[in-house]
């Protein structure tokens, strides 16, 4: 019983944190109506339950968080550069990344931090087959795409090792290909 309220939990207060950034401001009454609101989405709506790993490491989500920043700093210049450019010739990709994770939210947080770097957006996802579909900016030939892959990996790795489940913990160990 408790493991089921924690998991619809999540998403109950997902939706009060989304009324309040819409809103723009943090005050009793935009909580109290965001409150109110989730409870009637909750009851009006089905909202799926959130498989929740039980385990938080407090110190790779703050690496996770600073390598984030990082890449999102470091993307925007790299894009900058792209738009100022002398002679830009576009190059763009549309590349499948299979994930090793399969938990949703791990799948969902991983397609956001992807996302949230410019330069690339996810523009679907293969939940069954835990496959990222992107869209990538500046690929200039076949030989760039390992690369972007092994980023979107390693996003999904520092995730895992925040958050993850003991079963997405023990497929970042198997070898490629293979499923514990």
């Amino acid at each position: 019983m408790r493991a089921r309220i924690a998991s619809s939990l999540v998403p109950f207060l997902g939706l009060v944190l989304l009324w309040m950034l819409l809103w723009g401001e943090f005050t009793w009454l935009s909580l109290l109506t965001g409150l109110l609101l989730a409870l009637l989405v909750s009851i009006v709506f089905y909202l799926p339950a959130v498989a929740l790993s039980g385990r938080f490491n407090i110190l790779r989500a703050a690496a996770f968080v600073l390598r984030l920043l990082a890449d999102i700093v470091l993307a925007s210049l790299q894009i900058a550069w792209s738009a100022i450019k002398p002679h830009y010739r576009p190059s763009n990709a549309i590349i499948a990344v299979p994930l090793r994770t399969r938990s949703d939210l791990v799948m969902t947080f991983t397609a956001e931090a992807v996302s949230l770097v410019p330069g690339s957006i996810v523009i679907d996802v293969d939940r069954e087959a835990a496959i990222l579909y992107l869209h990538a900016f500046n690929v200039r030939s076949v030989d760039d795409l390992p690369a972007l892959k092994r980023s979107v990996l390693a996003t999904e790795r520092r995730l895992i090792l925040a958050a993850g489940s003991s079963d997405d913990l023990a497929r970042l160990d198997a070898p490629e290909g293979s499923t514990p």
